[in-house]
């Protein structure tokens, strides 16, 4: 009896207790597209939560009661909520968020392969949008990367804190993402920067530091993310037209032309629509230049187009395809004559080029009602280059990818992948050669209420022809601990975490791993051009080497103009460092009717272990002061790059300096670009200064027989230098601008890498249509 009387009394108290929960739904939409978002975030009392499903909506069950709800996305405002709950209720709540325009929200995908704030990664990262491309009036995106604080693109490749000298155009240890997928050439490993469609430039990323562990490869140095767009809710179509004409150098026994100026033009074309279902891109550009130098022609035609289909009977599925064709013909310009005579070739010849490069991407994205997202991409890339120097050659990329992801409501998110990666090669200069590269990788990020942490791990076997590359893998890179010996596989990993200390005050920490084979140019090449002979090395090892970093991310607003001020000190190693040298080779005998190696000249090889550690300050920002729209980007970066292997005895006769200083490097960089708008008026001024590059091969600098009047030159140019460029901009109506353009305002004669001039002042006249 007493049993059942204690069974009466729990029975309505269970059922009480029980009872005592509530339920939230709705869904959460962008305010000016409508759409609903996929992955929103709703917070419940800072603790737990749950996020969008892949139609916008969500559903969550709590405790009765009073409850803080934010919802919240990446680059949005968010917003809060306080509700009181009853027993059961079931509140309905349908979110509209406004994009946040402030420069700390900025949206980035490279950092960690989904979507963050920048303010938040866990590396040192910069965002050029393609705003400042256009008001620029840029024909070539290698050109808006050198804007950017702490890189430096020396005759095409890119440098990033002084990580990569000059190597000839053979090897990158900067990769080139399009869209998040990599986009060297299969032969030479390097970035064709005119295949990249600038008339369709969403955001360009820039990581700083070693992204193996992400990216795979090549990543050694950092990441360029080139991210093109898609359509929006209205269509837009976009007309640029573009003619520049190049000024007569200070020198005036440099001007070649007899008969007017060279000139060059341009013309972009993007259009962009929403077509039911169907998200369309089309774009082209044709580019047309004379060349400041002496046969240094080029002619450019350029097609893409961006196809994405969203299902409706299959909720959260997406396939598309990306292509791009780019088709360009002149005359390579490689080393000058004389100083005297800089703008002519040495030999008085040119090499006379056709190249073609084609990209095919087909893709697909699944997001399941659990918001796990799958990804296959996959990429035909093939470069053509036909020439008149018997050098011609074909190589192709086939790529694909398949990633997994997933977002939790707690902060958490996980991505893994798989990536196989075919290159074949056929070139006069190479032989035929064939090359496999397969990867697993994967990676935690985890968002506290201040805290953020990465952690990432990837294996990445390689082989070209019939030899796998294998080493050992060494405890901590200890080389007398080897933890594997002999193994095909090379794991690499990376790390990070960044602390909100104050409201707009981040403190960011990061390590990662780097690794990169030789590409088949460095192994391969056998050639003769200028007068240079390159030679091959089959023995070449691949490198290796890591970079960290420690800074401090501060938050600043003056009126309206918002930006931060970013402080950075980073430390960088390399083992068994890729360089080509100048030494003895040869002789090797080639094939009759090419040209002949006699024993001096070029060949890549491992110069050992290397050291770069620097600092960095950064400011970027936009906004009104006052009546006035300011947008800023500025930086300076000291880079100290050391030889840790120097042999006196060795290297000193083969680079121009005496010191462990490494070659091709610039010790001060400062950039700086700073835009002013009022009304319909806007003007602004860009710098990009460098200081004396000290150390570069001897056969440049000190060869009087091979390069006549360089000793002297560089003697006279010791100072370093600045290129400024000014601009002016009126808005004739609310779909037409027009801009004018001086580069190199004060004509500087600025030498880049030895034997090459940059361009003199240029006047461009620019008009800009948008409907």
């Amino acid at each position: 009896m007493k049993k059942f009387f204690t069974l009466l009394f729990f029975i309505p108290a269970a059922g009480t207790i029980f009872a005592q929960e509530a339920f939230i739904k709705g869904t959460i939409a962008d305010s000016k597209t409508k759409e609903t978002i996929v992955g929103g975030s709703v917070v419940v009392d800072e603790t737990t939560g749950t996020a969008t499903d892949i139609n916008g909506s969500y559903f969550f069950k709590m405790p009765s009661g009073k409850h803080k709800i934010e919802f919240k996305y990446v680059g949005y405002k968010s917003q809060i909520k306080n509700v009181d709950a009853k027993d059961n209720d079931t509140i309905q709540m349908n979110i509209i968020l406004e994009p946040d325009s402030k420069t700390l929200d900025i949206v980035v995908v490279s950092a960690g392969r989904f979507e963050q704030n920048l303010k938040e990664v866990t590396v040192s990262m910069e965002v050029l949008k393609p705003a400042l491309i256009e008001s620029k009036a840029l024909v070539s995106i290698d050109k808006a990367v050198d804007q950017v604080p702490g890189v430096n693109v020396i005759d095409g490749q890119a440098n990033i804190r002084g990580g990569s000298g000059f190597s000839y155009g053979a090897g990158s240890r900067v990769l080139l993402l399009v869209d998040e997928m990599p986009m060297l050439t299969a032969d030479a490993g390097d970035v064709k920067w005119s295949a990249l469609p600038i008339e369709n430039c969403e955001q360009i990323e820039v990581i700083k530091g070693a992204s193996s562990a992400l990216f795979g490869s090549a990543a050694m140095n950092g990441v360029i993310n080139f991210r093109t767009a898609y359509a929006k809710e209205d269509p837009e179509t976009k007309i640029n037209f573009m003619a520049g004409i190049y000024d007569k150098p200070k020198r005036r026994e440099l001007v070649w032309w007899t008969d007017g100026n060279p000139t060059y033009s341009s013309v972009n074309v993007t259009h962009l629509q929403k077509v039911g279902n169907l998200d369309l891109v089309v774009g082209a550009n044709l580019f047309d230049d004379d060349g400041f130098r002496y046969l240094n022609t080029e002619q450019r035609y350029r097609f893409n187009t961006n196809l994405r289909y969203r299902f409706k009977k299959i909720q959260g599925l997406q396939v598309g395809v990306n292509a791009n064709r780019v088709s360009t013909k002149g005359g390579l310009f490689i080393l000058w004559a004389h100083p005297d005579s800089a703008l002519y070739p040495q030999g008085g010849k040119v090499s006379n080029y056709t190249t073609f490069r084609t990209n095919v991407d087909p893709f697909l994205n699944y997001t399941t009602k659990k918001n796990g997202r799958h990804s296959i991409r996959t990429r035909f890339f093939r470069t053509e280059n036909l020439n008149n120097t018997n050098q011609q050659s074909r190589g192709d990329v086939y790529y694909s990818e398949y990633q997994y992801q997933k977002r939790f409501a707690n902060g958490l998110s996980w991505t893994a992948g798989t990536v196989f990666n075919y290159n074949e090669v056929h070139a006069e200069m190479y032989g035929n050669h064939f090359s496999t590269n397969a990867s697993l990788f994967t990676q935690f990020d985890k968002k506290f209420k201040r805290l953020s942490l990465s952690f990432g791990i990837r294996g990445e076997y390689f082989k070209t022809d019939t030899v796998e590359t294998r080493e050992n893998i060494n405890w901590l890179g200890d080389a007398s601990r080897p933890i594997a010996k002999n193994s095909p596989v090379k794991p690499v990993m990376r790390a990070g975490a960044n602390y909100r200390l104050m409201e707009y005050t981040y403190l960011r920490t990061s390590f990662g791993q780097g690794f990169r084979f030789p590409s088949v140019a460095e192994r391969f090449i056998r050639t003769s051009a200028s007068g240079l002979d390159i030679y091959p090395n089959d023995s070449l090892k691949p490198e290796s080497g890591w970079s960290a970093e420690i800074a401090l991310k501060q938050g600043v607003r003056i009126g309206q103009w918002k930006g931060y001020v970013d402080v950075a000190a980073f430390w960088t190693e390399y083992r068994n460092m890729m360089e080509f040298t100048f030494g003895k080779y040869g002789p090797t005998v080639l094939p009759a009717n090419t040209p002949q190696l006699l024993g001096l000249g070029f060949q890549s090889q491992n110069i050992g272990n290397t050291r770069i550690r620097g600092v960095e300050l950064s400011v970027m920002g936009e906004g009104k002061i006052g009546a006035v729209d300011v947008t800023t980007l500025f930086g300076y970066t000291y880079i100290d790059p050391r030889q840790t292997d120097f042999d006196p005895a060795i290297d000193t006769n083969r680079n121009t300096s005496n010191t462990d200083l490494m070659k091709y490097r610039y010790q001060h960089s400062g950039k700086a670009d700073i835009q002013f708008g009022y009304k319909k008026w806007s003007t602004g001024v860009s710098v990009r200064a460098n200081s004396y590059m000290e150390n570069i091969d001897k056969v440049f600098g000190d060869n009087e027989s091979n390069f006549p009047g360089m000793k002297k030159y560089r003697s006279e140019h010791d100072k370093g230098d600045a290129i400024v460029d000014f601009r002016m901009a009126y808005q004739l109506h609310k779909t037409a601008k027009i801009a004018f353009v001086v580069n190199n305002i004060f004509n500087r004669e600025v030498m880049g890498r030895p034997a090459d001039l940059l361009p003199p002042r240029i006047f461009i006249l620019q008009l800009t249509i948008k409907i």
